[in-house]
């Protein structure tokens, strides 16, 4: 399996969004890009830290390929948004692609390219693009947040 790592706003809806992709066996959310071993949501939340709410995703390549998850990331939100997503205003919520390799890298930037010059956005594409550092997984109450709400909604109208 291969991994990718976004940050796109709030991890709550971009887990869902990728768990929806085919070839995607599995996503987890937590933070990265920042300064303090183990973060909680609370430290990150803050601002304090300088981690982005990030999803891990890991994937198998015959059935998905990298160039087909960064048009998922650049369609799931507004990369043109600096340190925001709607109303979610903070650095936790910038735009940010953490590569893995060098040919992550590389296919990143060369998406970021080709999404800026196309005119889609009105301002320019803001996403950062780094070597992906540790990844800090979300506490449990985190993971697959959305499907356990709507789940519970579900359950809740049924009764």
């Amino acid at each position: 399996m291969a991994k990718a790592m976004f940050a796109a706003g709030c991890f709550w809806g971009v887990e869902e969004t990728f768990r929806k992709v085919t070839g995607v066996t599995d996503v987890s959310v937590g933070y990265s890009g920042g300064t303090t071993a183990d973060p909680t949501y609370e430290q990150v939340c803050s601002g304090n830290t300088g981690h982005a709410e990030v999803v891990l995703i890991e994937y198998d390549q015959r059935k998905v390929d990298y160039d087909e998850l960064l048009e998922v990331f650049w369609d799931c939100h507004d990369p043109s948004q600096v340190n925001r997503q709607g109303p979610d205003i903070g650095s936790q919520y910038r735009s940010a692609i953490f590569t893995f390799d060098a040919d992550q890298d590389a296919v990143a930037r060369e998406s970021k390219h080709a999404h800026d010059a196309s005119g889609r956005y009105a301002r320019p594409i803001a996403t950062e693009i780094t070597p992906a550092g540790p990844f800090w997984r979300a506490e449990e109450a985190h993971q697959q947040y959305l499907a356990k709400r709507n789940g519970a909604l579900a359950e809740n109208v049924a009764t």
